[in-house]
């Protein structure tokens, strides 16, 4: 790489390739159109590369302008949190960790985790962000995340997986319903109830799994609301609007207007995995990774 390639140019090749236009690019870099043109053109130059395809109307990334976008979104973010990193390092933190999470894994899973944790490493700043299972596949692709816990059976080559939790599904009924634990044969007993389910785009394989059972039970279920949060599936059955399945280990015993019934007779169960980037090099993720496999989660 020529040595008059800044990381500047890096950061404005970047913002135009994300907007694809001149102008809008140069307007959230505070420069102008003909500086940044001028930048970019000087770039291809020194790089021997061409990294747009120039219209009239509209500007067009080239293959190798793609792959370039691609990498350095990836890595310049690596760089970011290295800088990060020795900052925490120099106000006397030994780092951050970010972790993704579905709702469930909230319940006992992760502040059980961190109890333990922060006992051993008391200077350690956690970020903790409730996300649905892609998008944290996708950010700990982006280096966007360190750690997450998900309900998914397949993941890219790159990430890691590790089962710490097989679950029982669980009934949830609104606390006014015949149906209780005493009179409760056979999930086929609710076959006329509208269902209310987490959404597939919330999870597509936990969909699936849920499907099983009701499939293992011989029927499809009325399905009439979807929703990514077990706090709307609650407030829903509550109020009458269905009944529905989740995780065991998303029973909440403060909902009032609810009643669980596990299902621990069919065979079905669902895994919550924690799941990281191998190619991680944040050096906190090898603490978590050891302390997880030391309390057997």
């Amino acid at each position: 790489m020529s040595n008059q390639l800044e990381l500047r140019h890096l950061n404005y090749f970047l913002a135009v390739a994300k907007d694809l236009h001149f102008r809008k690019a140069a307007e959230r870099l505070y420069i102008s159109q003909p500086g940044l043109s001028r930048q970019i053109k000087q770039m291809e130059e020194d790089l021997g590369i061409q990294l747009f395809e120039r219209h009239n109307r509209k500007v067009v990334l080239t293959k190798a302008g793609n792959y370039l976008k691609n990498e350095l979104s990836i890595h310049l973010k690596q760089l970011d949190d290295i800088i990060n990193h020795a900052k925490l390092l120099h106000d006397g933190k030994k780092g951050q960790l970010k972790l993704g999470y579905v709702g469930s894994a909230m319940q006992q899973i992760i502040p059980n985790l961190l109890l333990k944790y922060k006992k051993a490493h008391p200077d350690v700043i956690f970020s903790l962000n409730e996300i649905d299972n892609q998008k944290q596949i996708e950010d700990l692709l982006n280096f966007k995340i360190d750690i997450g816990f998900v309900r998914l059976e397949n993941t890219p080559s790159t990430i890691a997986k590790k089962v710490v939790l097989k679950d029982t599904f669980c009934l949830v009924l609104p606390k006014s319903h015949k149906i209780d634990e005493n009179n409760f044969k056979r999930l086929s007993q609710l076959q006329q109830e509208p269902f209310i389910l987490f959404d597939p785009e919330y999870s597509e394989s936990y969909y699936n799994k849920v499907l099983q059972v009701f499939q293992g039970s011989g029927f499809t279920p009325q399905i009439s609301h979807l929703t990514i949060h077990a706090s709307s599936i609650y407030k829903l059955v509550e109020n009458n609007f269905g009944i529905s399945i989740v995780p065991k280990s998303l029973i909440n015993e403060n909902v009032k207007g609810v009643k669980f019934i596990e299902l621990h007779k069919i065979k079905q169960r669902t895994e919550l995995s924690v799941v990281w980037n191998k190619n991680n090099r944040n050096p906190l993720l090898i603490h978590i990774l050891s302390l997880i496999d030391k309390l057997n989660l």
